[in-house]
């Protein structure tokens, strides 16, 4: 037995699909919260207002941003994405507003930043809460007055430009800390846009999967694979930590490795058939449990947090201050932990 359901909705958070005559993003799902962030969506297109989007790594926060611009009367005009936490701090002012010549070494010529660039259409900037507080001051006058000055320079340029911000960080937590500027959180979050994890919406992942089954099908020019009931239980229960570019990504690997088109639970990694890295044994009382004689209450700590920190290391590819800051610890906490628990990566380029 297998399971297929039939694709019917419009829109898809976590593919960027040209549908006829249109560049907006589709948005797959029939979850309550969904079906809210698509009004929000509809009604914010008509308008200029600044949109702050949150939610975790993996859940499209720039295929909403994506959404409304395309949504919106700017449409034609250009969506320019800034990914803050990409950018190195030293060249992310230049990279914003743009540079005169001589502005600093190696400054040959002028050059437009994204600002000048997206004139009369959409900034979106990714990862807003890392940006250096420097930066913070210049992008609240912005907002405020729609103008700036390239670096070195003196003229004062004018722009039309609506900004879209999103964030996998807690500002408010950060205003509290002095690590970003109330007054800018508060010029950004006039229309907040919360979305939630694929764990929250697990009604959502059959017709996800749908979606990426037919999407790879088409891409790869082989048959559709479908799922069994048994796979899509497994796949319902996982937790989803990548949320949904993780379930996208299982279902390409998938497409690369089957050779017949049915998806089992044995097809399926074992940590989504264990439903999860975190899980613990289910207690029954059946003698064969392994907890049926009680529970090591520090063993079994020392187990989670081990598998927490090696799940954060393998979701982030080793970059232990990506991991640690998934994990809401500090680098020099994390590598503690590593050294009492053995853990060792391959990869050591930490400053990505």
């Amino acid at each position: 037995m297998t399971f297929r359901i039939k694709l019917c909705h419009i829109y898809d958070i976590m593919s960027y699909k040209l549908q006829e005559n249109s560049k907006v993003p589709a948005i797959i799902g029939s979850s309550k919260e969904i079906v809210e962030i698509h009004s929000v969506i509809q009604k914010v297109a008509k308008t200029d207002s600044t949109v702050l989007i949150l939610g975790e790594s993996g859940t499209g926060k720039e295929l909403i941003a994506k959404a409304i611009h395309y949504s919106s009367e700017r449409a034609n005009k250009p969506f320019v994405h800034v990914n803050c936490a990409a950018i190195p701090s030293a060249l992310l002012e230049s990279e914003l507003f743009g540079h005169e010549k001589g502005a600093f070494t190696g400054a040959f010529t002028s050059r437009a930043g994204r600002f000048e660039l997206a004139n009369a259409g959409t900034v979106f900037l990714d990862e807003i809460g890392d940006m250096p507080p420097a930066l913070q001051v210049k992008i609240l006058r912005v907002l405020q007055e729609r103008c700036f000055e390239r670096i070195g320079g003196h003229r004062t340029i004018n722009v039309d430009v609506r900004i879209i911000a999103a964030t996998n960080s807690n500002l408010e937590a950060a205003v509290s800390e002095g690590k970003f500027r109330e007054d800018l959180y508060y010029r950004l979050n006039v229309i907040p846009i919360t979305i939630p994890p694929l764990r929250m919406r697990a009604g959502d992942i059959p017709e996800l999967c749908n979606h990426f089954l037919e999407k790879y099908a088409l891409k790869m020019g082989r048959k559709r694979l479908n799922i069994t009931k048994g796979a899509m239980e497994h796949l319902q229960h996982y937790h989803w930590p990548g949320n949904v570019r993780e379930l996208e990504n299982l279902i390409e690997r998938l497409f690369v490795l089957k050779q017949d088109d049915i998806i089992t639970p044995q097809d399926l990694p074992e940590k989504i058939r264990n439903r999860g890295i975190l899980d613990l044994p289910e207690i029954t009382g059946d003698d064969t449990n392994p907890f049926v004689n009680g529970i090591d209450l520090n063993t079994a700590v020392q187990e989670y947090e081990k598998r927490l920190i090696m799940h954060a290391l393998e979701l982030h590819e080793g970059v232990q201050v990506r991991a640690a800051k998934y994990l809401n610890i500090k680098r020099t906490t994390l590598i503690e932990k590593m050294r009492r628990y053995g853990i060792q990566t391959r990869c050591h380029n930490n400053d990505r």
